[in-house]
């Protein structure tokens, strides 16, 4: 509902924020009224709805208390002269409780001690009775315009640290596809179903999708669906309310609220439960929600984005994913490659992660030669982009301003891919025989205790020098009956480091 303008006041309409940014589109802002004259709390609740806000009204401190425990508010209007608890007793209990919320005091006594003390038990703003209702109203636009840009400044801070890593880096003709599609799809509000193998960077494009839309601004809010049992899992993304179970002491706000303007990216999504698959359904087809043991129905404005590297149109036909969440989900789908697939990407990827962790622990960066680029090439990252940022940081770390970081591809990978490669680069040169200070030759390697340490070569790195896991025989070796994927393994550098 749009606010009512008098001349000379200025109108204010819940749905904006911030430098002219909407606070939540579709979803007003909610005020609780602490007001123990009845008059009052009438007029407040009429001229605020009409404005578009949700208001609660309750008359005493206590009732002011409950209503902070169980709701939760965007601004709350607190009167100090209240029967039983006072205003500044409930305001001293409450920030810690509702810390979000912003509180404005109002008094018919007022006096510049009471202001001061109530700023110092973290009021927004007080104001003297009579009450102004253009002053009101700039107040209360005031508060939530702070409340907005102290979420705006702590979600950035959040992912501050992450920026550096939230660039798609490559420019192969199967991520030239990928990245054309994100452009595309951003600016819409369709939902998006990015897909591929682990570690091929699917949270990165969900971050680039957010980052090119008009939901730039807001919070990208993202949950690995795999990594919380059902039960957590349903009060992260819906919240609850107070006493909804064990531990619940005060009610919560879940993602989808915390996400309200802004982008909810669901990670492995294909894990989730039946019954969370029946409620997201909802969510989907209603926009609102139902905090966990709450009645009230939340409108809620939120961009989906989700990812899974399952086959969810495989688990459709077997009946462990719901068709009709299915079709809602894939609106827009995206394929991230694998690296194999994007193999000439790799020696931008791997100069990308070279200089990156270089920076970030203050050491010289290795170089890359092509020998060393070629072999790379030849193996088949199954672990992708992660594996290959994973054994490029450790290779930094041990050995940094070498002129090239060494590599060597596992005796079990293709041998014709070996061999091509080492016909094309000639013999290698002899290891140089490198064993970490305080090493012998010989001795035994740490997780090799109990083998003859005759049986080991005397030139042989220790396992924990080898990428990304451990040194593997010929072939791999035997993980519960099976045999797994020889890994690539670090070698000492050919000529040491750069003169």
């Amino acid at each position: 509902m749009k606010a009512t303008e008098s001349p000379g006041s200025t109108s204010l309409h819940p749905g904006t924020g911030a430098a002219g940014l909407p606070e939540h589109p579709d979803v007003p802002a909610r005020l609780l009224i602490v007001e123990d004259e009845d008059n009052i709390c009438r007029v407040l609740d009429e001229v605020l709805t009409d404005d578009g806000y949700e208001v609660d009204t309750v008359t005493t401190g206590e009732e002011g208390l409950k209503a902070l425990e169980e709701e939760i508010y965007d601004v709350v209007l607190l009167d100090i002269n209240l029967p039983g608890l006072s205003g500044m007793d409930v305001l001293s209990v409450a920030k810690s409780r509702q810390g979000d919320a912003q509180f404005i005091i109002m008094t018919a006594f007022g006096s510049v001690d009471t202001a001061v003390e109530a700023m110092k038990l973290g009021a927004f703003d007080y104001l003297r009775k009579p009450l102004r209702t253009n002053e009101l109203k700039i107040v209360i636009r005031r508060a939530l315009d702070t409340r907005h840009l102290l979420r705006e400044v702590a979600g950035l801070r959040r992912d501050l640290p992450g920026t550096f890593n939230r660039l798609i880096v490559g420019r192969s003709g199967a991520m030239r596809r990928a990245t054309d599609l994100v452009q595309r799809v951003a600016p819409t509000r369709a939902n998006v179903l990015i897909t591929g193998e682990t570690g091929t960077g699917k949270e990165l494009v969900a971050r680039a999708v957010h980052d090119l839309s008009d939901r730039s601004r807001r919070s990208f809010v993202a949950v690995n669906c795999s990594a919380l049992p059902e039960s957590l899992l349903e009060s992260e993304l819906f919240g609850h309310v107070r006493g909804a179970f064990t531990g619940a002491v005060q009610s919560r706000r879940g993602l989808f609220e915390e996400a309200a303007g802004g982008t909810l990216f669901l990670d492995e999504i294909s894990t989730i439960s039946p019954a969370i698959q029946v409620k997201l359904l909802r969510v989907l087809q209603e926009r609102a929600i139902k905090r966990v043991g709450g009645r009230e129905a939340i409108q809620v404005d939120f961009r989906l984005l989700a990812a899974t590297n399952a086959d969810l149109s495989r688990l459709v036909s077997a009946g462990d994913f719901r068709e009709d969440l299915f079709y809602r989900l894939n609106v827009f789908p995206i394929w991230v490659p694998p690296l194999r697939e994007r193999k000439e990407d790799l020696p931008l990827l791997a100069n990308h992660f070279r200089l990156r962790f270089a920076k970030e622990n203050g050491l010289e960066p290795p170089g890359l030669s092509d020998e060393t680029l070629a072999r790379m090439a030849a193996y088949g990252w199954p672990g992708n982009i992660r594996e290959l940022e994973n054994f490029v940081e450790r290779s930094v770390i041990m050995y940094p301003g070498a002129r090239t970081i060494p590599f060597e591809l596992p005796t079990g990978e293709s041998a014709t891919a070996e061999e091509t490669v080492l016909a094309e680069l000639g013999p290698r040169p002899p290891r140089t025989g490198v064993h970490p200070p305080g090493a012998r030759s010989g001795a035994v390697a740490p997780g090799r205790r109990g083998q003859d340490p005759r049986r080991e070569p005397a030139d042989a790195l220790p396992e924990d020098q080898a990428l990304p896991g451990s040194r593997h025989p010929a072939g791999g070796r035997s993980v519960g009956g099976r045999r797994a994927a020889a890994l690539p393994t670090m070698v000492a550098p050919a000529s040491g480091r750069e003169s």
